[in-house]
C-alpha cells in the first residue's frame, strides 16, 4: 500500500499574526472595544445557547439558560473575523488556536448552523461569480490536495475497505464497517447489475465500490479517478483479490470516458465537480449509457438551495467543490443528457451517524495526526468532521441518491421495494 505523506502548508495571514506574537496574552485584560465586540458576537450566538468568553474569562453571556458550551476567544482579531467574515474566519481561528471550544464540538457547531439562513449572502454571490471553472489540471491539483495525504491517515479511521462517503445504516444496529457495505450493495441492487455487464465508474477512491460490483455481481467495472495515491491502493487491492481481469482503474478524469457501457455510478464524486463543470457530467452521460438498456446512479452531497459551499471548507478542506441541489443536477446534468429520474433518495441522517463514527476514530487517531500532520492540521479535520456532522444533522446539507436512465430506456425494477431487499450477507 502506497502510504507517502506530505507535508501540509496551513499558514494564513491571521496565523502568521499569530506566530508573531500578535495575539493578547492571557493576562492581557480586554479593553472596551474588546468588550464592545464581544457583546456583539454574544448577541448572535446566544438564541444557540453558547457563550462566549473572553481571555481573561470574562463573558457578556447573559442569558437565563444555562449554555451548551463554549467559545473561548483569545484575540481581538478573532472577534473581528468573527463578525465581518464569520464562515471563514470562525474556522481559521479554530485551526490556529486563536478560537477554542468548551463542550461538545458537534453539538455546538450543529446549534451554530441552525441559527444560519440558507440564503446566500452577497459575500456567497460574490464568491459564486468570481469562482473559476474546474478545468483538468485545477481538477487533479484540488484532488491532490484533499486524498493525496497518505493512505495510512485514511485506514486509522474510515472502515476496513476504505469507503470515505456515507454508509448505509439498514439497521439501527450496523457498525460501520456492516453500514458501508450495505451502501456497496444497495447501490448496486438499484442499479439492477447482472453478470456480464460493463460498468463506468467515475471517482472510485480506494476500489471498494469497483470491486464489490466484480466480485459480487459478476460485471466488468471501468473506474476512472485522478487521486495517484487511490488508484495505487485500488490497484493492488484488485491483484490481491485475484478482479484485475474484471476491474481495471484508470489513472485520468471523468471528463475523458469513451465507450458504451450497460451502467454508469459515481458515488462521492458529482460534489467535486464544480457548478461550472455540471454539464460535462451529462456530456459524459449522454455518450456513454446504452440507449435502450443503460441506467445510472449519482450519490452525491447536495443542497435544498443553490449557494457555494462553506468559504472556509473550500479553502482548507474541499477546493473547488459545489454541493449542487437537485433542480440543478436536472437542468444541467440530466435533462440536457436526456435521463430520466427514476428514483431519488435522502440519506441524510445516514451520513450524519457516518460521521460521528469516523470522528470517533479519528479521535482514537489524534496522537497520530498531530505528530505527523502537526496541530493545526488535526484541528482543522476535527473540525470539518464535527462541522458536517452538524450540517447533515440539521439539514443544512443533504444526500441524495438519484438512479436514473435515458428516456427511451426501461426502469431497472419493476417496483421500488426492490432493490430494498437485501440478498448478500456480508463477509
Amino acid at each position: 500500500m502506497h502510504s507517502n505523506v506530505r507535508t501540509i502548508d496551513l499558514t494564513s495571514e491571521t496565523e502568521s499574526s499569530h506566530q508573531h506574537g500578535l495575539v493578547a496574552r492571557a493576562d492581557a485584560r480586554p479593553g472596551f472595544i474588546d468588550r464592545w465586540l464581544a457583546s456583539r458576537v454574544q448577541r448572535i450566538i446566544e438564541p444557540a445557547r453558547v457563550r462566549l468568553e473572553l481571555w481573561d474569562g470574562s463573558s457578556p453571556y447573559s442569558a437565563g439558560l444555562r449554555p451548551i458550551g463554549d467559545l473561548v476567544v483569545h484575540d481581538r482579531s478573532t472577534l473581528l473575523g468573527l463578525i465581518v467574515n464569520p464562515d471563514m474566519q470562525f474556522g481559521e481561528s479554530y485551526m490556529a488556536g486563536r478560537l477554542d471550544v468548551r463542550g461538545a464540538l458537534p453539538a455546538i457547531t450543529a446549534q451554530l448552523t441552525r441559527l444560519s439562513t440558507l440564503e446566500p449572502s452577497w459575500l456567497d454571490r460574490a464568491r459564486a461569480a468570481l469562482s473559476t471553472a474546474n478545468t483538468l489540471r485545477r481538477s487533479r491539483q484540488n484532488v491532490h490536495h484533499h486524498y493525496d495525504l497518505g493512505n495510512s491517515f485514511y485506514e486509522r479511521w474510515l472502515d476496513r475497505q476504505m469507503v470515505y462517503t456515507c454508509a448505509y445504516f439498514a439497521r439501527e444496529e450496523m457498525s460501520l464497517e456492516e453500514a458501508q457495505y450495505a451502501k456497496l450493495d444497495l447501490v448496486c441492487r438499484k442499479l439492477r447489475l447482472t453478470p456480464g455487464e460493463s460498468v463506468i465508474e467515475a471517482g472510485c477512491g480506494w476500489g471498494s465500490l469497483a470491486l464489490h460490483m466484480a466480485r459480487h455481481y459478476g460485471v466488468k467495472v471501468t473506474a476512472f479517478n485522478i487521486s495517484r495515491e487511490q488508484i495505487a491502493y485500488a490497484r493492488e487491492r484488485a491483484a490481491r483479490e485475484k478482479l484485475s481481469g474484471q476491474v481495471e482503474f484508470i489513472d485520468d478524469d471523468y471528463r475523458n470516458v469513451s465507450g458504451r457501457f450497460d451502467a454508469f455510478v459515481s458515488v462521492g464524486m458529482l460534489e467535486h465537480v464544480g457548478k461550472r463543470n455540471l454539464s460535462s457530467v451529462g456530456a459524459v452521460l449522454q455518450r456513454t449509457l446504452k440507449r435502450d438498456s443503460g441506467r445510472g446512479l449519482l450519490h452525491f452531497i447536495g443542497r435544498d438551495v443553490s449557494r457555494p459551499l462553506n468559504a472556509w471548507i473550500r479553502r482548507r478542506i474541499f477546493p473547488g467543490a459545489y454541493t449542487p441541489t437537485l433542480a440543478e443536477l436536472t437542468n444541467s446534468v440530466l435533462a440536457p443528457a436526456g435521463m430520466s429520474i427514476i428514483d431519488v433518495e435522502n440519506l441524510r441522517l445516514h451520513y450524519a451517524r457516518t460521521l460521528a463514527a469516523w470522528s470517533a476514530r479519528f479521535g482514537s487517531a489524534s496522537d497520530y495526526v498531530r505528530a505527523t500532520y502537526g496541530d493545526e492540521f488535526h484541528r482543522a479535520w476535527q473540525l470539518y468532521l464535527a462541522g458536517s456532522e452538524a450540517a447533515f444533522h440539521t439539514g443544512w446539507l443533504q444526500l441524495f441518491q438519484v438512479v436514473f436512465t435515458p428516456r427511451e430506456s426501461s426502469p431497472p425494477s419493476w417496483t421500488r421495494s426492490d432493490p430494498f431487499e437485501a440478498r448478500i450477507t456480508p463477509v
